[in-house]
């Protein structure tokens, strides 16, 4: 398996298949998607070699995100190949619902296990003012259609932000109580390019914790694939609610998620200063060992964290260039 000299073994890759976007998030791309790389994206049968090279260490996880993930129109072949290799027990996908009610079926079709959809605000008005899109309603009905084809994993996403959704926990807790999906609350992260943006938006998700643990929430065991939140469940509700705070104490010591972005490159985390290029051994099926041994070189250069506390963002410009 994957370990890195800190002793963390790694069973999850995030894999960008994108870093295309067509909503203007506030916090993420407020000016729209700017094409300033080459979209020379990851083919499908490098994506099925690199999936297998990572399943070959133990990897048994992956997400697919973006920028947008539904905006490649090969996605479900690219689930349904993800799904069928050998040792990848959970194909989860990461999307803003744009396309929800009209491909969910597909992605399910394919093998998809766990969706995590982006929803920043319960209220229609506020949400299209954080994403451009007056979409709300219509992904309420595409999650309603997700647990109707029997997707196992539901679970929605929101970026804590001052001014518009960080005083609204009730409307949320209300949300999930007859709801099998967990809301989870993800503290927003500095980038490149939103220092101004963070300085006036950042609020810390401990509030939100110490008001679930007085009303009766009791943080749940982690599985061992699962991502850095710390998830909390009550008898009275259906749902459940998650915490992802990144400037919280040891937040990185129980890393265990490596990154690929749609070019290719490993990013041995989402603030690292670099990314690795393994493309070159995603060329023929004949390659996996290579790619095998260089995962292992490169994870000798992971650090034991991120150096957010410091305002350092390494390489990340924007959230979308690697799905966050």
């Amino acid at each position: 398996m994957l370990t890195d000299n800190f002793q963390r073994k790694f069973r999850y890759l995030r894999l960008s298949i994108t870093d295309v976007c067509n909503f203007k998030c506030e916090y993420c791309l407020p000016d729209g998607y700017q094409c300033d790389s080459d979209r020379d994206f990851l083919t499908l049968d490098e994506i099925r070699r690199l999936v297998a090279g990572f399943a070959a260490t133990g990897v048994s996880k992956i997400r697919l995100t973006g920028g947008e993930p539904a905006l490649r129109k090969d996605l479900p072949e690219i689930i349904r190949a993800v799904k069928q290799t050998p040792g990848i027990e959970t194909v989860a996908l990461t999307t803003n619902g744009y396309n929800l009610t009209k491909k969910i079926e597909q992605w399910a079709d394919a093998g998809l296990d766990a969706l995590n959809v982006s929803i920043d605000s319960l209220r229609p008005e506020v949400f299209q003012q954080i994403t451009g899109f007056d979409k709300l309603n219509e992904i309420f009905r595409g999650l309603e259609m997700a647990e109707e084809l029997g997707i196992k994993t539901i679970k929605v996403n929101s970026v804590l932000l001052k001014g518009f959704n960080h005083n609204q926990l009730a409307e949320f807790m209300a949300w999930v109580k007859n709801r099998k999906v967990t809301m989870r609350f993800i503290e927003l992260m500095q980038t490149g390019d939103n220092q101004e943006y963070f300085a006036k938006r950042h609020v810390s998700g401990d509030g939100i914790k110490q008001t679930l643990l007085q009303q009766g929430w009791i943080e749940k065991i982690k599985h061992k694939n699962a991502g850095p939140a710390q998830e909390f469940s009550h008898s009275d509700y259906q749902g459940n609610i998650g915490l992802i705070m990144p400037y919280s104490k040891d937040f990185c010591d129980s890393c265990n998620r490596l990154r690929i972005s749609a070019l290719g490159k490993l990013h041995l985390c989402l603030f690292a200063e670099q990314g690795y290029s393994v493309r070159e051994w995603l060329q023929s099926d004949e390659q996996l060992d290579e790619l095998v041994a260089q995962l292992y070189r490169l994870l000798d250069d992971k650090t034991a964290s991120h150096d957010l506390h410091n305002q350092n963002t390494g390489a990340t410009t924007h959230l979308a260039m690697l799905g966050g």
